[in-house]
């Protein structure tokens, strides 16, 4: 029996939970007796209509229309089934106010979305000016937006594409796109201009919003240039009316010799006196474009419906979170990025979110972590990347400021090592922190894995599975077919078994078939791997004990050496625990060339100034990953590098690195950070001519 991880955390009561209610109420309706919360994960994917029949009417979310079923539990995932048909929604409406008690097609302001609270704090870097927003004011703004992009021609299904900084502005825009039953898209302004225009030319946009300058690392920077050459770029969009310029700093920045360029104040004029009626969308009718990373192409664009993020993203709040309307919210992240919405939708359950624009470690490290505490924040939302870089300092945020309001920090974006959960308890924060490493993603735009209130926090891994997905893990060495389940301590390839109402409505542009039909782009890209199956793509394993679930790294980037399969984040974790001092970062990565009758790992560090990359280091790191894992872990080269290639959310990516290293050429994606990086890898495809015949580095 594998060991139990030490516990870190558990909630005092959880009989006070909202999932406990919820459980109660499952029981009391269906006369059941379920006590845990993996009872209740059971019961929520084998009785899926049930659950989510349940949850529909828990939630109180504004709508009209009825169903006589929840969804065709006989069509399998890749068949995307509607669900709640009959019913119709907005997100805007459900954000910005709350549900009639009296009546579902009704809102009114009720508890924790009264016209004079507070609803947005916007916070730039630096903390130099903090802007907050009431719920009247967002009402009003996200009207008078509507009304002017009604005034601009823009009708239920057009495009509406936001590259700006998470502001009030890019908030508000959200809004009125879905207020007008339009699609919203958004990409960050430190994206460059080719991968701005890969994402937003397939959607061809009715308008472009672009902030006129950006803050990052202490400096304004001038985005005329790049607003320019995004112009240019979109002349083959038939659908494109231009762009419209947001005064990002005190003064407008003069964009008059920007072609198809008006300042927001100059579209906003142009509105109407009244906005037009809410569109409400049915449950499966799109309103969201995201986009996958696109690290060796094109970004697929990932269309989301309406209802399925609503309905999923209050069920997070809700039962996982047990988020109310005394939350206040500051999740760190990009307009480019998932968390985005994460960040955002903490308003529909009555929140205040902080928004945050600029770098989290300017003008020093310890600014953002006061500001965590002047504004008594109780969700934190991060990544190990943050976590890491101030742990390493011997900072303790709780020392620092006052964090008795924090309740909650969730980390995503990457894997988060052991010694980071102990280092949030041991060091990093107050106790009673509840730590809720979570995972899933843009695909789903919502957990496949997730925190929950009623089982505890363990070194590593992931509470449990989110509610109402069902997932399993498959033998990813098998090939394409029917899949086989592994056991429990065994890892394989993360799959979701069964249609969950937060499925992509489709792919912008899949031309072939119906939906995720054979041959669609849809198909190749979740369901060509087994039949009637979602691969996901990650590696990960269930503690058999616990049930915790550790995501080990990406399925399609597994290292498997000889027949054994591991995930580069058990490198990661070593370099992590000895190397700290010396390493700033690595890349992990298997080659196996069409020549090579086996796998090899490489291994790339990335040194720290002042320290050398040396035979010694060499040895010393193959010693550590031997001595804390297996022989077998051990990587057969090990390599210095200039650089790690990362998006610009900041996630490193290993499948070029593997693709390039086992003899291919890429196109790398405009979503790379730095695409010039990849160069440096392509002479390691021949790795034999770096390395003496006798010993390899």
């Amino acid at each position: 029996m594998a060991a139990i991880p030490r516990k870190l955390w558990e909630h005092p009561n959880p009989t006070t939970t909202q999932v406990w209610q919820f459980m109660q109420r499952i029981n009391k309706k269906y006369h059941l007796d379920l006590k845990t919360y993996q009872d209740l994960y059971r019961f929520s994917v084998d009785k899926r209509s049930d659950f989510y029949d349940e949850l529909f009417q828990y939630l109180d979310l504004i709508h009209t229309g009825s169903y006589t079923k929840v969804v065709d539990e006989s069509k399998p995932v890749d068949a995307i089934p509607r669900w709640y048909e009959g019913v119709s929604l907005s997100y805007v409406e459900n954000l910005i106010w709350s549900r009639s008690a009296a009546d579902p097609t009704q809102h009114r302001g009720t508890v924790g979305k009264e016209d004079s609270k507070v609803a947005l704090t916007e916070v730039r870097e630096g903390v130099t000016e903090v802007r907050d927003v009431t719920w009247a004011t967002l009402r009003e703004l996200s009207a008078s937006y509507a009304a002017a992009l009604y005034a601009g021609g823009v009708r239920r299904g057009d495009r509406i594409v936001v590259v700006g900084a998470n502001s009030v502005e890019t908030l508000v825009l959200f809004n009125a796109t879905s207020w007008l039953g339009a699609m919203f898209s958004s990409s960050s302004t430190d994206m460059g201009v080719q991968g701005i225009l890969q994402r937003t030319i397939q959607i061809n946009p009715k308008y472009i919003f672009m902030d006129d300058a950006a803050l990052y690392n202490g400096r304004e920077w001038d985005l005329r240039q790049k607003m320019g050459e995004v112009v240019a770029g979109m002349k083959g969009c038939d659908q494109f009316s231009g762009m419209v310029s947001i005064r990002r700093f005190k003064e407008a920045l003069d964009i008059s010799s920007i072609p198809r360029t008006q300042t927001l104040q100059s579209f906003l004029d142009k509105r109407s006196s009244s906005p037009p009626p809410i569109e409400r969308l049915a449950f499966h009718e799109p309103f969201l474009i995201c986009y996958s990373s696109g690290t060796t192409g094109i970004p697929k664009a990932i269309v989301h419906s309406v209802g399925g993020v609503l309905l999923n993203y209050i069920k997070e709040c809700r039962l996982h979170e047990d988020g109310k309307s005394d939350v206040v919210s500051l999740q760190y992240t990009t307009t480019g990025w998932i968390m985005y919405l994460a960040n955002v939708g903490q308003l529909l359950i009555g929140a205040r979110v902080v928004l945050y624009d600029g770098s989290p470690f300017q003008p020093d490290l310890k600014t953002f972590i006061k500001l965590l505490g002047d504004q008594k924040v109780t969700k934190l939302g991060t990544s190990p990347r943050w976590l890491h870089e101030i742990s390493k300092t011997g900072i303790s945020p709780r020392e620092i400021t006052d964090l008795s309001s924090l309740r909650l920090v969730t980390s995503t974006g990457m894997v988060l090592s052991d010694q980071l959960f102990e280092w949030v308890y041991d060091k990093g924060f107050p106790a009673n922190v509840h730590l809720a490493n979570v995972s899933g993603g843009t695909d789903i735009a919502g957990c496949f894995a997730t925190g929950n209130q009623l089982t505890p926090v363990y070194v590593g891994g992931i509470q449990g599975a989110a509610l109402g997905i069902p997932i399993a893990l498959y033998d990813s060495l098998l090939p394409p077919g029917l899949g086989k389940e592994v056991t429990d301590g065994t890892p394989g390839e993360l799959v979701a078994t069964a249609s969950f109402p937060n499925v992509p409505a489709f792919l912008w542009g899949d031309k072939t078939g119906p939906f995720a039909a054979p041959g669609s782009k849809y198909h190749a890209a979740y369901f060509a791997r087994y039949e009637h199956v979602w691969a996901h793509g990650d590696f990960c394993v269930f503690h058999p004990t616990t049930k915790n679930i550790t995501f080990l790294g990406r399925a399609d980037g597994v290292l498997n050496p000889s027949g054994v399969r591991f995930g580069s984040a058990e490198i990661y974790s070593v370099l992590e625990r000895n190397f700290v001092e010396q390493v700033a970062d690595a890349i992990c990565v298997g080659q196996r060339r069409p020549q090579d009758s086996d796998e090899s790992v490489m291994l790339f560090l990335l040194m720290r100034p002042g320290h050398r990359f040396d035979r010694k280091l060499v040895r010393r790191v193959k010693e550590a990953i031997g001595r804390e894992t297996t022989k077998r872990h051990v990587p057969k080269y090990v390599f210095e590098t200039p650089e790690i290639p990362t998006t610009v959310n900041l996630k490193k990516v290993e499948l070029p690195v593997k693709q390039i290293v086992s003899g291919q050429i890429i196109k790398p994606s405009g979503t790379l950070l730095n695409p010039q990086s990849l160069d440096y890898y392509y002479q390691f495809a021949k790795v034999e001519e770096l390395v003496g015949p006798k010993e390899k580095l």
